[in-house]
């Protein structure tokens, strides 16, 4: 009878009768409690949340979530951090590298998970992808390196730019716009440098671009940038200059162009590494994971309104054509 027994609970489960079991490192009768620290993108969040519960972890049964949001304001990110640590959780998790670094300045004891990092190394986070020795893990991908190759995709677009406005987070890394430099020079590009650091900054910064006769804009990867995508690339189409974006969300948001990595699978992968400590895994013992997957979007519709032309060939590379 026993085994009839364990044989029709797992048929049963995943019905309205019980949710999955999760968290079996956890003590018995302990609701594990996840923190999350959000720059300013619950959507990208809510992938995450959504990737726990298909694990078997339902809020409100078997997991609680504490959320800290800055609301896309960088200057909010230490006292939420702060905040959070201060509340005990679990684990933590953040995305970037001014809330993560934030995050390890406040503990160097609650397990953190990083849903994306552009560079974890370089941002000071760990040591060593493989052996991360600390706190802290997740997912760490080549943002550096695709800082440069996303000037290279519009200028495969459009030959003839010869002045590109380069909108940079002053909050984050110096690496990104460092490659983009560095490409721009091989490429023979002149580069207007415009650093952002409030929302505040936004319409003197696309003013600047018309200022100085930019041909492109190249806005740079920031989830402080991603807060404000909407906001961002409706000045954009004010300028009516091509412009090139990180992620799938400017383009879904009226953006041109963008590539980069899919970040709704990278937030979904970082509810794997939580799953993973709460069962008892050290995040010191975790490698860093960094994706090799990029995806290139052309919002064709848009490129309509300006007036501009996308090749057939870039057409054809693309991962999505927004129509």
């Amino acid at each position: 009878m026993f085994v009839d027994r364990r044989r029709f609970l797992r048929t049963m489960a995943g019905t309205i009768l019980a949710a999955p079991v999760a968290a079996e490192g956890q003590q018995a009768g302990k609701v594990p409690r996840i923190g999350i620290l959000d720059p300013g993108v619950p959507h990208l969040f809510a992938a995450f949340r959504d990737a726990m519960r298909q694990r078997g972890y339902v809020e409100g049964q078997n997991i609680a979530f504490e959320v800290r949001s800055a609301q896309g304001r960088p200057e909010q990110i230490r006292g939420l951090a702060a905040e959070l640590v201060k509340l005990g959780p679990d684990v933590i998790v953040s995305a970037a590298n001014l809330p993560l670094n934030a995050l390890k300045q406040e503990t160097k004891t609650i397990p953190i998970v990083a849903a994306a990092i552009g560079d974890a190394v370089a941002a000071g986070l760990i040591k060593n992808l493989a052996k991360p020795d600390g706190n802290i893990t997740g997912l760490s991908f080549l943002n550096t390196e695709l800082s440069g190759k996303r000037l290279e995709v519009l200028r495969q677009t459009f030959p003839k730019i010869r002045r590109v406005a380069m909108l940079n987070d002053s909050n984050g890394a110096a690496g990104f716009a460092a490659e983009t430099a560095h490409v721009a020079k091989r490429l023979g590009v002149h580069l207007q440098r415009i650093g952002v650091r409030s929302p505040d900054d936004f319409e003197r910064a696309f003013d600047a671009t018309r200022r100085d006769r930019a041909d492109a804009i190249d806005v740079l990867a920031s989830a402080f940038f991603n807060a404000h995508r909407v906001q961002i690339v409706k000045l954009a189409a004010g300028t009516r200059l091509p412009a090139i974006y990180e992620s799938r969300e400017y383009a879904e948001a009226g953006g041109l162009m963008t590539y980069g990595q899919n970040l709704d699978d990278l937030f979904r992968r970082a509810a794997v590494y939580v799953d993973r400590i709460l069962k008892g895994a050290r995040p010191a013992d975790l490698p860093m994971e960094q994706p090799t997957k990029f995806e290139l979007v052309i919002n064709l519709k848009t490129a309509k309104a300006l007036g501009l032309t996308i090749p057939l060939s870039l057409l054809q590379r693309a991962d999505q054509v927004i129509e």
